[in-house]
C-alpha cells in the first residue's frame, strides 16, 4: 500500500493541505483513502440516534450502512489505540492513502509549516520527513514548496511513491 503523510503542529495548515491534495489527486484519476489522527476525544454519532443508542447502551461495534456510504465505530472501552498499521488493514485498496498526524511513525512525509505559528520546524530532526510545504521562504536539505503550491506537492508525493 502507498502510504504519505502530512504532519505539522497544530494551525500550521496541514487540513487544508491534506484537502486540497485528495483533490488533486482525486482529479488525476488515482483513488485516495485519508486517516486522520485525533489527539483529542471525538464524535461522529449523535445523542438521541440509533446508533448512538446502541453504542451507548454498550456495544462494541456499531455498523451504519445505506446505498451512500458505511460508517462502522469501535468503542475501544480500554484497549489500547490501534496502531497506524493496524488501522491501514481495515481500509480497502486504493492507489495512495494519505495520513494526516503519526508524525512519529516511519512512512514519508511532507511538512506543513506557517511561520505565523512561532513553532520550530519538526523536519530537522525527522528523516521521514521527505520535503517541506512552507507559507514562508526556507532553506533546508530538502525540497521546499510553497504551501499553496498543491500541484508540486501532488507531483512530488506522486513521484515519490511511484505513480
Amino acid at each position: 500500500m502507498r502510504l504519505y503523510g502530512v504532519v505539522g503542529w497544530k494551525n500550521a495548515g496541514k487540513t487544508g493541505l491534506m484537502e486540497r491534495l485528495v483533490t488533486e489527486i482525486t482529479g488525476r484519476g488515482h483513488t485516495v483513502s485519508t486517516v486522520k489522527h485525533a489527539h483529542h476525544t471525538f464524535d461522529v454519532d449523535h445523542p438521541g440516534k440509533d446508533s448512538h443508542r446502541h453504542r451507548v447502551a454498550g456495544a462494541s461495534e456499531v455498523l451504519l450502512a445505506s446505498r451512500n456510504r458505511v460508517a462502522l465505530m469501535q468503542e475501544l472501552r480500554g484497549q489500547d489505540e490501534p496502531t497506524l498499521d493496524q488501522l491501514l488493514t481495515r481500509l480497502s485498496p486504493v492507489d495512495l492513502v494519505l495520513v494526516e498526524g503519526y508524525k512519529r511513525d516511519a512512512h514519508p512525509k511532507v511538512e506543513a509549516h506557517r511561520a505565523e505559528t512561532g513553532n520550530a520546524l519538526i523536519a530537522p530532526d525527522d528523516p521521514t520527513i521527505r520535503a517541506i510545504a512552507s507559507d514562508t521562504a526556507l532553506t533546508m536539505d530538502r525540497p521546499v514548496f510553497d504551501l499553496n503550491d498543491t500541484k508540486a506537492i501532488a507531483d512530488f508525493i506522486l513521484s515519490e511513491v511511484g505513480l
